[in-house]
């Protein structure tokens, strides 16, 4: 298994005027498709999951405030990616304080002990982050050059060390990198329990949200879609989520579509919702509102 399994971008020949997407848009608003995904794959490793299935802070849980906890997650992205120090320590004080009622005790119902100020832990959600990035990459933009692909890895490390993970614990290079995650991926096991916590996000199915039966069926058919082409085929097997030949073309014609859309559109709507989480987040320091 290679870092990437998702099908590239074909290579743009004389884009018209400069338009189309390219690294320097940075995080791109069709990044969010591949957030269920990512989620999947960061819980799959068992410490993860039940830190975050049995999470006490009640505001953050993924499974009872989808959007809220939606929003937390792009502004680290965000805020890792291109804030400045001190958007970062002030979102890095705001998730420490939730991450301090994040540990298991007798009362965890956990098969593993987990802490959420475990560099291991940060360490491989931040992988994840990156591994998602270079799919990103990769579907709507094309392979990378060697040059171009070091930078994006370089640009990668703040994803982990953002919070607690020294910069030391980073894979030093691509290769070391790879390394790290297929060794990482020895360790990934999604069981009964996070396995049911985990469809419904994979299948976008908001709590609380009610649509007749045949949409309902419909929108969580075309998540599930998004969602699995996005995986790397062993958390489809961990998820036990179906996929053969015909679900990659649908998801490759699907993805050139949006390809497509997200080419055309202007800079400032490519990089929406990124581009305006970094000033939120001013305002709710200024404002004194929580920021997780």
């Amino acid at each position: 298994m290679t870092i990437s399994e998702v099908s590239p971008a074909p290579v743009r020949r004389g884009s018209v005027l400069g338009r189309g997407a390219s690294i320097d848009d940075g995080l791109m608003g069709v990044a969010l498709l591949a957030g269920p995904a990512n989620v999947i794959m960061q819980l799959a490793l068992p410490g993860v999951g039940y830190g975050v299935m049995e999470s006490r802070v009640e505001s953050g849980r993924v499974d009872r405030h989808p959007i809220k906890r939606a929003r937390t997650t792009f502004t680290y992205l965000a805020v890792a990616s291109r804030g400045s120090d001190e958007q970062k320590a002030a979102f890095r004080r705001a998730v420490n304080g939730a991450h301090a009622q994040v540990y298991s005790n007798e009362e965890s119902k956990s098969p593993v002990k987990y802490n959420a100020f475990d560099k291991d832990l940060q360490l491989w959600v931040g992988a994840c982050l990156y591994k998602g990035g270079v799919d990103i990459y990769r579907t709507f933009i094309g392979e990378m050059d060697e040059q171009t692909a070091d930078r994006h890895y370089a640009d990668g490390m703040p994803l982990a060390t953002t919070l607690q993970v020294p910069e030391q614990m980073w894979p030093a290079d691509r290769a070391a990198f790879e390394q790290y995650w297929q060794e990482s991926l020895e360790k990934v096991h999604i069981d009964d329990a996070v396995r049911e916590y985990l469809y419904p996000i994979a299948a976008n199915r908001l709590r609380g949200m009610r649509m007749p039966r045949f949409l309902q069926k419909r929108h969580e058919a075309f998540w599930l879609l998004i969602t699995t082409g996005f995986l790397p085929q062993r958390f489809r097997d961990e998820m036990r989520l179906p996929w053969d030949a015909e679900h990659q073309r649908r998801f490759d014609r699907l993805m050139a579509v949006l390809r497509t859309v997200n080419n055309v559109l202007p800079r400032f709507l490519r990089q929406f919702p990124f581009n305006v989480l970094l000033k939120d987040l001013d305002r709710r320091v200024r404002a004194g509102k929580p920021l997780v």
